[in-house]
């Protein structure tokens, strides 16, 4: 019998992970704790860009979580030196591709392999950035959260089949299930015997593609069939003045939500509070938002144009329609409210377990060749 592999260092250069706010945080968070799963690794080192301080949450026993890189990037480099200096290294994961140039530098003074996690738009075109632009093929190993996202990112950074995965955001199940309304919600938001639409996601300006627009320019139309209907945008951000313009210019002020900021302690029971979780976008990398709808039991309608239809697994967890056909948008809305409140046979998936799995697979090989 082979023994197992013990003894392996993870060092890897982060944006943000426990105390970031975003898809990306919540995806370096799942990819730490997975590796802190793994029997054949002994410690993980993460470096954050930022983070918002004090930590919430308890960090995982095996996870060094350094923040004396946090202070700008000269405080950043220093760390990653003194990390290199605490003992060996048997793989370097830089989780974004603007963090690919040090990254690379560390990869090569340690002679260790370099997987580059790519997620959405940030990689669908030629970085700004010419020294990350130029870099861009130089990792030993591409682990991409979609298919789309890898497919854009190799029309410009060629990669074979063989130095790529798939891995897709995983899903806590546990965090989520089926539940009522909560009332107390309702009637902060004044939804008391709504039918509830819901769009999740930060209101940004270099983000209108997440759907918002999609929903709002489709709603008149869905409003004639079903008066009942509100429309529950949860999130909020920069952009927020602009949509509650739209809003008021468009006269639906009366069926239109804006919650702010959500905090994580009530995100499950905001979710429950929709009738239909609706994301029809047009540059998500992926759409862990229709996950976490769908794990509490909601119907969900993603999108033809970017990775939600991966996430919605090509139909499979429910209908995905083209953002831009705004009857589309209209017929799939009005039939997914007569759909009934149930998790999707299929969603497993995306399993936070699953998750685990195929990435200690990835890592395992390419640790095992180095």
């Amino acid at each position: 019998m082979t023994a197992t592999p013990r003894g392996r260092r993870v060092l890897m250069l982060l944006t943000d992970a426990w105390g970031g706010h975003g898809g990306i945080a919540l995806y370096n968070r799942d990819v730490i704790e997975a590796m802190c799963l793994d029997p054949t690794i002994d410690q993980v080192v993460a470096l954050p860009r930022v983070a918002k301080l004090p930590l919430a949450g308890d960090l995982p026993a095996k996870l060094d979580f350094d923040l004396s890189a946090l202070g700008g990037f000269v405080a950043y480099v220093r760390a990653v030196i003194r990390a290199m200096r605490r003992g060996r290294y048997d793989l370097v994961y830089c989780a974004h591709l603007n963090l690919l140039p040090l990254a690379r530098a560390v990869a090569t003074l340690l002679g260790k392999p370099l997987v580059l996690a790519i997620y959405g738009i940030d990689a669908w075109e030629p970085s700004t950035r010419a020294l990350s632009r130029r870099l861009a093929r130089s990792a030993d190993h591409v682990m991409s959260i979609s298919q789309v996202t890898l497919d854009r990112f190799r029309s410009w950074a060629p990669y074979s089949d063989a130095a790529t995965t798939l891995m897709p955001n995983a899903i806590h199940l546990d965090e989520f299930a089926l539940g009522p309304k909560n009332p107390d919600l309702e009637a902060r938001y004044g939804l008391q015997g709504r039918k509830v639409l819901m769009t999740f996601g930060r209101l940004a300006g270099s983000e209108r593609y997440k759907g918002f627009d999609a929903v709002l320019d489709a709603l008149p139309a869905i409003i004639e069939q079903r008066p009942d209907v509100s429309y529950v945008i949860a999130g909020d951000g920069n952009d927020r003045a602009r949509l509650e313009d739209k809003v008021r210019d468009m006269g639906l002020t009366d069926h239109v939500v804006f919650t702010g900021m959500v905090p994580e302690a009530e995100k499950a029971d905001h979710y429950r509070l929709a009738d239909v979780y609706v994301m029809p976008s047009r540059g998500e990398g992926f759409g862990f938002v229709l996950l976490e709808a769908m794990a509490c039991g909601i119907p969900s309608i993603g999108s033809t144009r970017d990775g939600t239809r991966e996430a919605m697994r090509e139909g499979l967890l429910g209908p995905i329609v083209d953002p831009l056909d705004q009857q589309a948008v209209v017929d799939a809305v009005i039939a997914s409210l007569e759909r009934p409140r149930a998790i999707p046979e299929g969603l497993d998936y995306f399993a936070f377990p699953a998750f685990a799995q195929r990435l200690a697979s990835m890592t395992g090989a390419l640790m095992t060749r180095a």
